[in-house]
């Protein structure tokens, strides 16, 4: 491809087929001059003919007749010139069509001498389309090595997830009949093999001009009837049966291929995508997550990592070496579900994390007021920026603008909807 590029360069010979064109002198200033001369003395000759033939008719008549002789050889003056113009304009067009006659063969000649040759984007869709593939297989095999059984009572319920936004006020009930954990365990597991799990997109704006800036990335599941299963309905079932990271995989994939989409469209937008502590630790789908990526770097600053507050106190030594290492590749980080307003910021900055969201309830409690204008102005003076969730309705959102921030989320400003596959 070294050599095709070259052709392309400025200034380097192509070779050419085509018969060389034969220049025709354009009109020259000196052309003009004469032209313009020969009407103003028609003219000016006119004129003075009249006049001495009928010396008793009104001098103005003659020099009428002399202006329209000027004028009329003006007018076929502007007209010759602008025929030159457009057969120039043609000769040029026609020679453009050769050349670009040219070079297509020459490229067409490069490909078919160079069967591997293609095109970068073609390059960046067959990586993510192995990558899915892989994906696929690993699901596969894990459904396979993995018997159903009834997952544990006792287990500890983690704080909702962000990946599981709250409904709108207004949503109805579902009249779907509740499925008991085997029945969604099993349904997970189908839909992995399936490749059931949707996508969908929350916007996140800037506030109070409610622009959207990022999207948040969701994922849910769609049984084989058609019934949604909602994240906070089987995140705890699938981490504790070991699906999660598998889940949080094909998202990252699907929001890796939703972010080429938005660079195909010139769109300058970007993506929280959720990441598990399991994920992290899945050595094998992050060396080759990050092989895609290395590929594309263009796309990782359009990509933000997203981790509770939960995961972020608990990540040891090994979690946070993740994220360091991520970090260098020009990976950032978003905290959210956050509880305590305690927060380590200089220990958010080692790491890369340059968004905290808040729940819009944490922020409007009128006992954290003084905290959050604290957190607040910590995180302007250090580049951080801070989202409110949870925005339903205006009046929350005049109380949230009373407060200062400068990013919003929430059923307000659109509520999370389903995404296309990239074709």
């Amino acid at each position: 491809m070294k050599a095709l590029t070259a052709d392309f360069r400025p200034g380097t010979a192509v070779p050419t087929t085509a018969a060389p064109t034969t220049p025709v002198p354009a009109m020259t200033l000196l052309t003009h001059l004469v032209y313009a001369l020969a009407y103003l003395i028609a003219g000016g000759s006119a004129g003075a003919a009249l006049w001495a033939l009928r010396p008793e008719a009104d001098p103005l008549v003659a020099w009428l007749v002399g202006a329209l002789v000027v004028l009329a050889g003006a007018l076929v003056h502007e007209a010759v010139t602008r025929l030159e113009r457009e057969r120039k304009a043609a000769r040029r067009i026609a020679r453009l069509n050769d050349r670009v006659e040219e070079l297509a063969q020459l490229l067409e000649r490069r490909l078919a001498a160079d069967p591997g040759a293609q095109p970068d984007g073609g390059v960046r869709y067959d990586a993510v389309m192995q990558e899915v593939k892989l994906l696929q297989s690993l699901v596969a095999r894990l459904t396979e090595r993995r018997a159903p059984r009834p997952p544990s009572a006792s287990g500890e319920r983690r704080p909702t997830p962000s990946a599981a936004p709250s409904a709108p006020p207004s949503a109805p009930p579902s009249a779907a009949p509740p499925m008991d954990d085997a029945a969604v365990l099993e349904a997970v597991r189908d839909a992995l093999k399936a490749d059931r799990i949707d996508v969908y997109l929350q916007p996140i704006v800037s506030l109070p001009q409610r622009k959207h800036r990022f999207y948040e990335v969701f994922s849910r599941v769609r049984a084989a009837d058609g019934q949604q299963i909602m994240p906070d309905r089987y995140l705890d079932i699938a981490e504790r049966e070991g699906l999660i990271a598998t889940i949080d995989n094909l998202q990252l994939v699907r929001c890796v291929q939703l972010i080429r989409e938005t660079e195909r469209r010139q769109h300058a937008i970007g993506f929280f995508a959720n990441i598990s502590a399991a994920t992290l630790a899945d050595a094998e789908f992050m060396r080759q997550f990050l092989n895609m990526m290395a590929q594309n770097h263009a796309l990782v600053p359009k990509l933000v990592f997203e981790l509770s507050q939960h995961a972020v106190s608990a990540g040891g030594a090994v979690t946070m070496g993740i994220l360091s290492q991520l970090a260098r590749l020009g990976f950032r980080f978003s905290m959210d579900q956050v509880t305590d307003l305690s927060i380590d910021i200089d220990r958010l900055l080692r790491h890369e994390f340059r968004c905290i969201k808040l729940d819009r309830a944490l922020v409007l409690d009128p006992a954290n007021a003084g905290r959050i204008r604290e957190l607040r102005h910590r995180c302007a003076a250090e580049g951080i920026d801070l989202i409110v969730e949870k925005i339903e309705t205006e009046n929350q959102l005049v109380e949230v603008l009373d407060t200062g921030f400068d990013f919003g989320q929430g059923y307000l400003f659109g509520e999370p909807r389903l995404s296309r596959k990239p074709e």
